[in-house]
């Protein structure tokens, strides 16, 4: 007596297949970092993205100026950051190193202007209801500007950190104030933003 099978039709179309493979992120990106000038168009196309665009600038300047996580980047609160004094203190996830970064006049003045615009909050960054900013809508976020800006591959947060530590040694910053400054417990993370400097090489050829 021929037996009949149990599995259901959704069942059936995957016997014998392999679920799709997620596509390498080399597949889709040419790299995992982006350069200070691409920072900077990201900004400016985060500012035209309706109203909310100053506050959504200034948590990407905020990302690459400190080499934030988008985890720290949330959670940053208003008790962690004294404006007179131009300071933030840093905590890192991951187990990393805290630690206390000076702030710029730049980001003090952003951030003075995000605390006049925004609902009362313990909170840095926050939605028109007053909640904390959450990690989907800063990827959210910032996937919108990397297609207003023009980009051509997609943009995720972490690009952000990777891109300070590039930054950093490209201006020849020491390796190891570079480590304390991204809470890096172990060198080994520090020096591959060092291994890609390419100024290592300027005086190869004298052309």
């Amino acid at each position: 007596m021929p037996q009949h099978s149990t599995s259901t039709p959704h069942q059936a179309s995957f016997l014998g297949k392999s679920p799709p493979r997620k596509p390498h992120n080399a597949a889709v990106r040419p790299r995992e970092y982006l350069t200070e000038r691409e920072v900077e168009r990201l900004m400016a196309a985060a500012a035209t993205q309706g109203r909310h665009g100053h506050r959504d600038a200034t948590m990407i300047f905020l990302a690459f100026r400190h080499g934030l996580r988008v985890s720290e980047l949330i959670a940053l609160r208003w008790d962690m950051l004294d404006l007179d004094a131009g300071m933030v203190h840093v905590t890192r996830l991951k187990q990393g190193l805290p630690a206390l970064h000076p702030l710029r006049g730049p980001e003090i003045r952003a951030l003075r202007r995000v605390k006049r615009e925004a609902p009362a909050s313990p909170y840095v960054f926050v939605t028109e209801r007053g909640s904390a900013m959450t990690a989907s809508n800063f990827r959210k976020l910032l996937a919108r500007a990397g297609k207003t800006a023009g980009f051509t591959f997609p943009v995720h947060p972490h690009m952000l950190r990777h891109a300070t530590g590039y930054k950093l040694a490209n201006d020849a910053q020491d390796t190891r104030a570079i480590q304390q400054y991204l809470g890096h417990k172990n060198i080994q993370h520090t020096v591959r933003y060092t291994a890609l400097n390419a100024k290592r090489f300027l005086g190869f050829w004298r052309d």
